[in-house]
């Protein structure tokens, strides 16, 4: 069996970044897969379950209330918990959402409430939520992105 092109990237040198994953082809669409790296794999804890959940309650939000919200298509977090994924229509690179990443960090930053999607009838694990720590995951990540625009995957 093939291996898939995620498993591809060395891990070991991979750092908090906003990266290209995958971009795929069908008839005339492009779809554009991000990963957005949020820790280091294998050399920071990975984010913990609460927050991660909060980050993508809050960011799938914020994005699919965009003014770029025709264009996503999914927003989740990853399954070894050290990022989530971007899924958006377009031929685009890590320059083309920047700002959009920049500007969803800020929605979670200084988001205050009851987190979207966190009742019962809306979520399958609405109890399992962090705020504090989303915030703090998130900032870390927005100065890692800021400071050093990581944007192509380590060979």
């Amino acid at each position: 069996m093939e291996k898939i092109q995620s498993f591809k990237i060395n891990h070991l040198l991979l750092l908090p970044g906003l990266y290209v994953s995958r971009k795929d082809y069908h008839d005339n669409c492009i779809v554009t897969t991000f990963d957005l790296r949020l820790t280091a794999p294998n050399r920071e804890p990975v984010v913990d379950v609460a927050a991660l959940h909060t980050i993508e309650h809050l960011a799938a939000t914020y994005l699919r209330n965009s003014a770029r919200k025709d264009e996503i298509i999914y927003f989740g977090p990853m399954g070894c918990r050290s990022g989530c994924y971007l899924v958006m229509f377009g031929d685009l690179n890590s320059n083309d959402v920047y700002d959009l990443i920049l500007n969803m960090c800020d929605f979670i930053l200084n988001f205050k409430g009851d987190i979207p999607g966190a009742k019962p009838e809306e979520c399958g694990n609405y109890l399992e939520q962090n705020l504090n720590m989303a915030q703090y995951y998130i900032k870390k990540y927005k100065n890692d992105l800021i400071e050093n625009k990581n944007f192509t995957y380590p060979n």
